[in-house]
């Protein structure tokens, strides 16, 4: 990870006067409302060592005290660039955080948070809701218990905050909706960054072996079981490991490989379903032609003539 000093640096670098402090609240329309991601608010703040916490200039809703907290109505990220503090909310108990953390904050979860006197820290946040907002947000990709994302602040995460500011702080035609999707790949980094930290490197590893070897031999089948016991691992281990990863036990991808590269096959080649069946590794065109149909709702025929 970079310096405290270098992010401090990169996040500042940015073309609304090189300011670190920055804020912003968006009045939203029906129209931003009706997109289904909207950008509420967006900041940043420097506190020096031995300052009061919060400080001022923000909405009445957002203001609070150390001692009462604090609910909100949407959905914020918070990245610290610089000191560090701690966190505490309902969902996720108390925790200590450190340069380049992340914390989120949910809907209707009581919080706070503020800088420790000696180093005080830079924060940067942005909020955001709607629909799609809550979509993204639940429990599977983000948790309120685990609230805090360590270590986050990457490059990316860097690149596409200061995006965010830019896009803010100039307002273009449209504004609201390029920023609601820099906002989701955000989020998306930010989820990744979460969801690697959790899994043990050595199955991540072994997740992107089986992955590579389930392209290089998509005509074939794979003995999933010998490739676990190759790789000393238990098949039950790898399965949950590369579904947390995937969204799939890893049969069930392969499988959803074979189909893609079936209808790749069925659109741009000559090839029988027959044939295409005994290219895949697949017991019979009877079984090809069922599994395909579950897969897509259609038979290879019909799928072949409707596109």
């Amino acid at each position: 990870m970079r310096s405290n000093t270098e992010i401090v640096k990169y996040i500042a670098q940015t073309d609304i006067g090189n300011k670190l402090d920055f804020k912003k609240y968006i009045p939203i329309s029906d129209l931003d409302q009706k997109w289904g991601f909207v950008i509420n608010d967006l900041g940043r703040t420097e506190i020096a060592e031995n300052s009061n916490y919060p400080t001022k200039g923000h909405p009445g809703t957002h203001m609070f005290s150390w001692e009462s907290g604090r609910i909100l109505n949407g959905y914020h990220f918070i990245l610290i660039t610089e000191g560090e503090g701690v966190f505490e909310s309902k969902s996720a108990g108390k925790r200590t955080i450190k340069a380049g953390d992340g914390f989120m904050l949910f809907p209707g979860d009581w919080h706070r948070y503020r800088p420790l006197k000696e180093s005080g820290w830079i924060e940067n946040w942005i909020g955001f809701s709607g629909h799609i907002a809550v979509s993204i947000m639940q429990d599977f990709f983000f948790n309120k218990k685990q609230a805090v994302v360590q270590n986050c602040a990457n490059m990316l995460v860097l690149n596409l905050l200061k995006s965010l500011f830019q896009l803010l702080a100039e307002e273009p035609f449209g504004y609201q909706r390029t920023a609601s999707g820099v906002c989701i790949q955000l989020m998306a980094e930010v989820c990744n960054i979460q969801k690697a930290a959790e899994t043990p490197r050595l199955s991540s590893s072994l997740i992107s072996k089986a992955k590579y070897l389930m392209n290089k031999k998509i005509d074939e089948n794979i003995d999933f079981h010998l490739f676990c016991k190759n790789n000393r691992i238990s098949y039950s281990k790898f399965r949950a490991d590369f579904k947390y990863q995937t969204g799939f036990p890893p049969l069930q991808y392969f499988l959803q490989l074979k189909i893609e590269k079936a209808k790749d096959l069925l659109l741009n080649s000559e090839l029988k379903a027959k044939e295409i069946a005994f290219k895949l590794g697949f017991q019979s065109e009877n079984y090809f032609g069922r599994i395909f149909k579950i897969k897509t709702g259609f038979t290879p025929q019909q799928f072949r003539k409707s596109s």
